[in-house]
């Protein structure tokens, strides 16, 4: 395929100092040549990088899960057969350039991610965001809370993500849907099989958290249509990659057995964006691993199925 020159990208002043910056055809996502396609002022989508690693756990890495998406979505087919179409042909994405959390921790890094999400979605775009740790998503939550009324956040996790703190932390990766939590904010999970008891504790006590463990998930048929029918009109969406198997998504920090499986995930996305006013979402914790790219490819690919559906089903 023949690269198209490169067009200079613009910059958009945000608050505090923020620059916003649309990355060209070498950086962006799909590797677009076509400038209508990834310029800022024309793009509907644009992809925030955050690659705010700061309390990991287990194995490092998440830090590179962002940029590897998308090298690695460079590699994703324009056409997705299942929709039968070119998606980016419906609707532009720009790229932006990574947040820089050089010496910004815990509450500043949220509050930076906050403001930078206000910013988008104050210029009507919408955001997908790609994260390293599953804390950044806390940020994003708080600008899309600001914009939407009747928010719900769907989640797609191997962990619930409930601890009060970790590690003396209340900003850690592990309690991040506390934090939405403390929100007021209804929340639907999805593939959760690892978590401490006071965590299972809080799911069984909290009418506004509606888990669905992966163990149970198997033996129902109709938890799609459940855990739509346990949301509100509006859906934030957030997935952190160990929310799928291991056997399909090995680049994670923190693998767990019997995950979730590429079709019954699409399946649940799919029929939220048929059903409810998804209005933005993230892809977090994938740490990538020397010889293979099949998280970040898979990822990738996921992302551009998503903006297809939104696409398809668009209210």
């Amino acid at each position: 395929m023949l690269k198209s020159p490169i067009i200079k990208a613009k910059l958009y002043l945000c608050p505090k100092f923020i620059i916003v910056k649309a990355l060209p055809t070498d950086q962006n996502f799909l590797g677009l040549t076509e400038s209508d396609l990834f310029e800022f002022d024309q793009a509907k989508y644009v992809i925030q990088s955050v690659p705010y690693e700061h309390t990991s756990s287990y194995l490092a890495g998440s830090a590179k899960g962002p940029e590897a998406i998308i090298q690695a979505s460079q590699f994703v087919e324009f056409y997705d057969e299942e929709l039968d179409c070119e998606t980016i042909r419906k609707a532009g994405i720009a790229t932006l350039a990574p947040l820089n959390f050089e010496g910004i921790y815990d509450a500043d890094a949220i509050d930076l991610i906050e403001q930078h999400t206000s910013k988008l979605l104050d210029l009507n775009k919408y955001v997908v965001s790609f994260g390293a740790e599953h804390t950044v998503t806390y940020g994003f939550v708080k600008a899309f809370a600001k914009k939407y009324d009747n928010l719900t956040v769907l989640q797609i996790d191997a962990h619930s993500d409930l601890r009060e703190s970790y590690h003396g932390n209340p900003y850690s990766h592990a309690s991040v849907m506390a934090r939405v939590k403390d929100m007021g904010i209804n929340l639907c999970q999805a593939g959760i099989r690892a978590q401490c008891i006071e965590e299972a504790n809080e799911i069984k006590n909290n009418p506004k958290i509606h888990t669905y463990y992966a163990h149970q998930i198997r033996e129902n048929n109709n938890w799609v249509n459940e855990i739509i029918s346990d949301m509100t009109e509006n859906v934030y969406l957030t997935i952190d990659a160990d929310g799928f198997d291991p056997s399909i998504m090995p680049a994670v920090g923190t693998a767990e057995p019997n995950g979730l499986f590429w079709n019954e995930t699409l399946t649940l996305i799919r029929e939220t964006c048929k059903h409810k006013n998804v209005i933005g979402f993230d892809i977090v914790e994938c740490a990538p691993m020397e010889g293979s790219i099949l998280s970040e490819y898979t990822l990738a690919k996921l992302a551009y199925r998503i903006i297809g559906y939104l696409e398809y089903y668009k209210k």
